[in-house]
C-alpha cells in the first residue's frame, strides 16, 4: 500500500528524522506532539502541565487537518507523561477536545524523560470516513 507524508505550517516541524504524519490509505499515523508553537518554535507553558497539554492538543488537530481530518476521525491515542501524579489535569483537558460518543481508545504511561523535558506527549491514529 503507498503512502504519503502528511506536514502543517500550523503544527511544529518535526525535531528528528520523522514526519508529522502518515497516511496510509484511509489511515492517518500523527507523530507524537509536544508543547511546541508551530510560528516561533518555542516551548509553550514553562512546565505548566495544562498549558502544555492544550498547545499539544492543537498541535494534533492541525496536523489531522492537513490530513482532511478532525479529531471526530481519531480513533486511539497515545500519552506519555512525565508524573502521573498530573494524569487528572491532563485527562482532564484531553477530555475537553472528544465528545463521549466518539472517544478514542488509548493508553497512558509515565515515562522518565520526553524530549525537550516537556511534560506530556500524545500521539494519534484516525481514519478518515
Amino acid at each position: 500500500m503507498a503512502h504519503s507524508i502528511v506536514y502543517s505550517n500550523h503544527a511544529p516541524a518535526p525535531i528528528g528524522p520523522y514526519s508529522q504524519a502518515i497516511q496510509a490509505g484511509n489511515t492517518v499515523y500523527v507523530s507524537g506532539q509536544i508543547a511546541l508553537d508551530a510560528q516561533t518554535g518555542q516551548l509553550v507553558g514553562n512546565g505548566d502541565v495544562a498549558q502544555e497539554t492544550h498547545q499539544v492538543m492543537r498541535n494534533l488537530e492541525a496536523v489531522l487537518q492537513a490530513a482532511g481530518c478532525t479529531l471526530r476521525d481519531v480513533v486511539k491515542c497515545s500519552i506519555f507523561v512525565k508524573d502521573l501524579g498530573n494524569f487528572g489535569l491532563i485527562n482532564e483537558i484531553y477530555g475537553s477536545y472528544f465528545s463521549a460518543d466518539y472517544a478514542p481508545a488509548r493508553e497512558t504511561v509515565e515515562v522518565s524523560r520526553l524530549p525537550k523535558d516537556v511534560q506530556v506527549e500524545i500521539s494519534c491514529v484516525a481514519v478518515k470516513a
